[in-house]
């Protein structure tokens, strides 16, 4: 492993533009099919083939029923207004929890019972499938309950990638500028941790640094060079993989002891917060062998 101290020089080049926009909304139109592809590139001679093609065509999954699907209801705006005046994310729980959430999962168990899947998965899927509502309900709870979902992983995973269709087109619908920060290891949509932070090459935000939500794939603002989940901005260092290359770092702070992963786009536009998150797991091996512990929450790791 080799590491990366968090130097000044050249610091005063992070982030181009003066102000980029705190948050971006997804568009899961191309969300879900850009992480298919992404997944499916990396498969190949990966050791994690198996797994990443699976979870490539996990998300076409999700790709696929997202445009069949009713128009999900936003709160109301008299909700969502005291919410965001109390700094509170405008999607609370009972929007990522009610008869649409669960009738959205339902269609994403129903479509990928037609997928070809290994045994482990295709009997989560039946067990979800002909458990009725409560056993859908109960693996929601557990996924929003905890940033370390308790449970069966395999029925969770499930469970989130379906409740990711839904709470994504719920945050499609929002008003960014009205969005406020939380923390910074909030998304200030739905107030779920980030899975990882990109530095971007996007117009009005060129090298600027933007986590992505683990469940609604909303993008925030958040200076580099600063903890993403204690908010310091001393003791930062980053981590990467010996002879890999760096276009994925593990981003170490000490005053917490814990990282979350930085990928940096603006230097290769393919990568993918969630697909490149798996696809580096040999770099969480390693900080797990240094004793720091994992910020970033991705849903097709539970478990680990």
């Amino acid at each position: 492993m080799s590491e990366i101290g968090a130097g000044k020089a050249g610091l005063m080049n992070i982030g181009e533009e003066a102000k980029p926009p705190f948050a971006i909304l997804p568009d899961p139109s191309s969300l879900f099919e850009t992480r298919s592809k992404r997944f499916a590139a990396l498969a190949p001679g990966h050791q994690l083939e198996p797994y990443l093609a699976f979870l490539s065509d996990i998300t076409r999954v999700q790709h696929e029923i997202q445009a069949t699907l009713p128009v999900a209801p936003l709160p109301s705006s008299e909700a969502m207004a005291q919410a965001l005046q109390h700094g509170m994310p405008p999607l609370a729980f009972p929007a990522l929890t009610n008869d649409v959430a669960i009738a959205t999962i339902r269609a994403f168990l129903d479509a990928t019972a037609k997928r070809t899947l290994p045994a482990q998965t295709a009997a989560a899927v039946e067990a979800l499938r002909h458990g009725g509502d409560a056993a859908i309900e109960a693996a929601v709870s557990a996924l929003l309950g905890s940033s370390t979902a308790s449970g069966n992983p395999a029925l969770i995973t499930l469970v989130a990638a379906g409740l990711q269709v839904h709470a994504s087109r719920l945050a499609a619908q929002l008003d960014a500028d009205a969005l406020k920060p939380i923390a910074d290891a909030a998304c200030p949509a739905c107030g779920s941790p980030p899975v990882a932070s990109s530095v971007v090459g996007w117009p009005k935000a060129h090298n600027a640094r933007f986590c992505t939500c683990s469940l609604c794939n909303t993008h925030w603002n958040v200076v580099r060079v600063k903890c993403v989940l204690c908010s310091e901005t001393g003791g930062i260092s980053y981590h990467t993989v010996e002879g890999q290359p760096e276009e994925t770092k593990a981003e170490t702070c000490s005053s917490c002891n814990s990282y979350v992963k930085i990928h940096y786009q603006v230097n290769n536009h393919l990568l993918e917060p969630f697909a490149d998150d798996v696809a580096t797991l040999g770099l969480d091996l390693l900080m797990r062998e240094e004793g720091v512990a994992r910020g970033g929450r991705n849903l097709f790791l539970l478990g680990y």
